[in-house]
């Protein structure tokens, strides 16, 4: 399993939640205390909104720790809205393009979780994707296609229910192709206005988040940056999280659930 930190309020340095507090994410890339797998060492990724619509980006193999560049870089980056996330792979080879956040457009995205089953799922699932979603796909992973699955379901025009619609078609291939269902699903995801979240699994097992206030904005996290109990709430299962103009909004979430009919493309506009 993998921990992730994402940030939408007035700008702030990345290093506020990648690399300064006692519980950082760098901190938990070798020494996560909320997770299955303490070391979380198979890369890292911040994706970061500035003067342009579209995302920045760095991602590398090496283990957050160990990656000089990366506390360079958090300490200068000043940014409004970003995500970072250290991965612990649970499938797909360790290399560059199988690091998250991914981004497509204004759009970035990292994931918590797992499909159990992937690899039998995953031409179907490649098969709902459009010409340009498909050839955007640069690596092998569950959380980069369904990235790719919600915005060909409609993620720029309706978000929270572009996921469920998501979520409820990989739930339906997995009962028709494998007979069994299991996904853990606890994402971030945003267009550079908005940072929304999900937590949900089939088990009721989702991967941890927690919400908490920073300075005049929010902050969702795999788990808590430092030991203030109390500052830190944690996000139900089963549950989307809406971070905009108007502060935090927290919602139920379920899959949209279509048995054997399949979510209907969405054109993708140039």
């Amino acid at each position: 399993m993998c921990r992730w930190a994402a940030y939408r309020g007035d700008p702030l340095y990345l290093e506020e939640l990648v690399s300064s507090p006692a519980h950082s994410l760098i901190e938990q890339s070798h020494c996560a205390t909320r997770a299955k797998t303490a070391t979380n060492g198979d890369g890292f990724g911040i994706a970061w909104y500035g003067d342009r619509p579209e995302p920045g980006r760095y991602r590398d193999i090496l283990p957050a720790w160990s990656d000089c560049n990366l506390k360079s870089l958090a300490r200068q980056i000043r940014s409004p809205l970003f995500l970072a996330h250290v991965r612990a792979a649970t499938g797909g080879g360790t290399r560059r393009d199988n690091c998250h956040p991914f981004t497509h457009d204004t759009w970035s995205f990292m994931h918590n979780g797992q499909i159990s089953g992937f690899e039998r799922l995953r031409r179907p699932m490649e098969a709902m994707l459009d010409d340009e979603l498909f050839n955007a796909r640069g690596g092998t992973t569950d959380s980069e296609l369904m990235f790719l699955l919600a915005l060909q379901f409609g993620l720029r025009e309706a978000p929270i229910a572009a996921m469920a619609d998501m979520v409820g078609f990989v739930e339906d291939l997995a009962e028709s192709s494998l007979g069994s269902i299991l996904l853990r699903f606890t994402a971030a995801f945003s267009d550079g206005k908005t940072l929304y979240a999900i937590r949900y699994a089939t088990d009721r097992k989702a991967p941890t988040l927690y919400a908490s206030p920073v300075g005049t904005g929010h902050c969702l996290v795999s788990e808590p940056l430092n030991d203030d109990v109390d500052a830190w709430a944690e996000i139900p299962d089963g549950s989307a999280v809406i971070l905009g103009e108007d502060g935090i909004e927290v919602t139920d979430f379920r899959p949209e659930k279509r048995g054997a009919a399949k979510p209907q493309r969405v054109a993708i506009s140039a």
